[in-house]
């Protein structure tokens, strides 16, 4: 289990604002201590994990806990970015849930084909959404025990 007193940081790669608000509302209701970091597409996804420019900080920018990825962003979407991260040795190790409006089986089959940890669809209320992020953050942060957030580059 994770010390409730350990900052999780989440990293949710999502290009729509009102899906990033409304989260970040939900998780701040959740009553874990949880910093919720954005990226608006699987290329910026990528390079915030490398710790690549804008993102070398790594005090600013830490390895997150979890990976909200959505799939339909522009750029790189969600699918190319899991591909990459789920054969990366430096970052497979990182959970990753799909959070997305998708439903379609395609999308659930070909995720946890690519290494995904969880797919979530976006509930269509703020109450279920509520409900969801306490339930993710519950498994994820009290229930589950997570690699460390350590340097894998030592």
């Amino acid at each position: 289990m994770q010390d409730n007193k350990t900052e999780i940081i989440i990293l949710m790669a999502d290009d729509d604002d009102d899906d990033f608000l409304l989260t970040s509302k939900a998780l701040n209701q959740s009553k874990l201590l949880i910093t919720l970091h954005r990226v608006k597409d699987g290329e910026e996804l990528l390079t915030y994990l490398r710790h690549e420019a804008p993102y070398e900080d790594q005090s600013a920018y830490q390895r997150p806990g979890v990976i909200l990825l959505d799939l339909n962003m522009p750029r790189k979407d969600g699918r190319e970015a899991l591909k990459e991260i789920k054969s990366d040795p430096m970052l497979t190790d990182i959970p990753v849930v799909v959070f997305t409006t998708s439903k379609a089986e395609a999308d659930v089959y070909r995720t946890y084909q690519l290494g995904v940890n969880s797919f979530i669809t976006k509930p269509v209320t703020f109450e279920s959404l509520i409900d969801v992020m306490k339930t993710l953050g519950n498994y994820w942060f009290n229930i589950v025990t997570l690699p460390s957030n350590h340097d894998k580059t030592q």
